[in-house]
């Protein structure tokens, strides 16, 4: 299911990533049209609930783009839902290490 939200800027620096062991954290970046959308992954290996993040505007000392953060993720492979029935690809998180994904231009093939 997607949802939409009005959020303000994330300021470099308000982004607290806890790696190690075998906790790691996902990155998904996107474009400014898809801005306030919240993004839903799930571990690929297991049959259990989703977690979701708003896509965010991020000040950075590069610059400013648009992503969701996952952090905090056990390590393994994740499906990242484009929909609520579609899979929009699937990353591998490893502990100790940041997982980037960029988000598909143009909506995948659907699965029924």
């Amino acid at each position: 299911m997607s949802h939409h939200h009005d959020l303000g800027p994330s300021e470099v620096g308000s982004v607290v990533l806890d790696l190690g062991g075998n906790q790691g954290a996902l990155i998904i970046h996107t474009g400014r049209d898809l801005h306030g959308r919240e993004i839903e992954i799930s571990r690929a290996d297991l049959d259990g609930p989703r977690t979701h993040s708003a896509v965010r505007e991020r000040h950075v000392l590069d610059g400013v783009f648009h992503s969701a953060v996952y952090p905090d993720l056990e390590a393994g492979v994740y499906t990242v839902w484009w929909d609520e029935n579609t899979s929009a690809g699937a990353i591998s998180v490893r502990g100790g290490c940041i997982a980037e994904f960029v988000w598909p231009a143009s909506s995948p093939a659907r699965v029924d």
